[in-house]
C-alpha cells in the first residue's frame, strides 16, 4: 500500500485528540497533575492507534510504540491493538493484523492489546467483530473489558449515569453468555478512574450508586486503573480500600492485575508499587505472582467462564490475608 494512502488512512480514522480531554469529555478535574496524566494518556492512545493505521506491517509500528515513556507505553499498544483489529474488520484492512501483531513484541502487551481489540468492536458493525475462536480462550473476557471503558467513556450518561448494563451482545455466543455484563462492568470501573478524575472518594461514590450486585466487577475495575494509570496518592489509595468495604479483595484483584500486565511487558512503575503495597498489601512482583500461581488449568466448574475462576481464586488469596491492603 503506498505510503500516502497509509497516512490519509491514519488522518481519517483516528479521532481527534480533543476526544480525550476532560473538558470535553465533561469528567471530573481533580488537579492539574492528574488531568495531564490522564490527557497523555488519551493522547498516547490515540498515538498507538494511528501508528498502527499507518504502518506497513505490525513490527514497522512496534518500532515506533518502543520509543514511547515506560509509563504510557502500554496505552500506546493498546491502541495499537484497537487499530490493528479495525483493520482486521473493515473491508479494505486485509485480516491477520492481530495476530502478527500478538506473535510479536505485542505479547508481552497481550492484556492491553485485547483491551484495545474491545475498543474496535464498539466502533465496527457486529458482522465485523472479531472471532472468538481465534483469541485466547482465558483471557478473551478482556475484550469486553475494553468495550466497556469505550462505552463508558464516550456514553457516560447512558452507561454510567444511567447505568446502562448490556447482556445480550452477540459475542461470545457460544462461551457463557451469562457472563458478558459481569466483564463489561469490568472496563466501566476502570473508566470511572477516568471519568472521576483519578479521586479515590468521588470513583467509589459513583460505583454506590450502581445495584450491589454489579459494584465487585466495577471496584476490581477502579483498582485496576488505580494501579495501572496512576493518579492517586497514599492517602487516596486508603481511601478506595476502605470504601470497598466487602469489595476490597475485588480491588486488590484488579490491582494485581495491573501489577502482572506491567510486570510482562516491563513497564513497572513507582505508582503501581504504590498501589499494590496498599491494595494488596505486598509488592508488585508478589501481587504479580499471585496471578500466575491462581492461572487455573483445565477446565472451568460449570457455569463459569476460566476468567472469572481466575479472578475469583486471586481475590480469595487477599480475602485470606484479611482484606488486603497495609495499615
Amino acid at each position: 500500500m503506498p505510503n500516502s494512502w497509509r497516512t490519509l488512512r491514519r488522518r481519517m480514522l483516528t479521532p481527534h485528540t480533543r476526544e480525550t480531554l476532560l473538558d470535553t469529555r465533561g469528567f471530573h478535574k481533580k488537579g492539574r497533575a492528574s488531568q495531564e496524566l490522564l490527557e497523555t494518556v488519551g493522547r498516547t492512545f490515540l498515538e498507538g492507534f494511528g501508528h498502527a493505521m499507518e504502518a506497513r506491517t505490525p513490527a514497522e509500528a512496534e518500532e515506533q510504540l518502543e520509543c514511547i515513556p515506560t509509563q504510557f507505553r502500554g496505552f500506546a499498544y493498546e491502541g495499537a491493538g484497537m487499530g490493528f483489529a479495525m483493520l482486521d474488520g473493515l473491508p479494505f484492512g486485509g485480516r491477520g493484523s492481530v495476530d502478527r501483531f500478538l506473535a510479536g513484541r505485542g505479547d508481552r502487551h497481550v492484556y492491553m492489546v485485547y483491551v484495545g481489540i474491545g475498543w474496535a468492536m464498539a466502533r465496527l458493525p457486529r458482522f465485523r467483530w472479531p472471532d472468538i475462536d481465534r483469541l485466547d480462550p482465558l483471557l478473551r473476557w478482556l475484550v469486553l473489558d475494553g468495550y466497556g471503558f469505550h462505552q463508558a467513556y464516550f456514553h457516560t450518561d447512558r452507561y454510567v449515569h444511567g447505568q446502562h448494563q448490556d447482556t445480550g451482545l452477540p459475542w461470545p455466543a457460544h462461551d457463557h453468555p451469562g457472563y458478558v455484563g459481569n466483564a463489561i462492568d469490568q472496563g466501566i470501573g476502570r473508566a470511572l478512574w477516568f471519568i472521576g478524575g483519578t479521586e479515590a472518594d468521588l470513583v467509589a461514590t459513583m460505583i454506590e450508586k450502581f445495584p450491589e450486585h454489579r459494584r465487585g466487577d466495577l471496584y476490581s475495575g477502579a483498582g485496576l486503573a488505580a494501579g495501572y494509570a496512576g493518579g492517586a496518592e497514599e492517602d487516596e489509595l486508603l481511601v478506595l480500600r476502605e470504601r470497598a468495604g466487602v469489595h476490597r479483595p475485588m480491588v486488590a484483584q484488579g490491582s494485581a492485575f495491573a501489577a502482572e500486565a506491567r510486570i510482562r511487558a516491563g513497564l513497572l512503575v513507582p505508582h503501581t508499587s504504590l498501589a499494590t503495597g496498599i491494595l494488596c498489601g505486598m509488592t508488585p512482583a508478589e501481587a504479580a505472582q499471585v496471578t500466575h500461581d491462581a492461572r487455573p488449568v483445565g477446565s472451568a466448574p460449570a457455569g463459569l467462564p476460566a476468567y472469572e475462576v481466575w479472578r475469583r481464586l486471586i481475590a480469595e488469596q487477599f480475602a485470606a490475608l484479611g482484606g488486603a491492603g497495609r495499615p
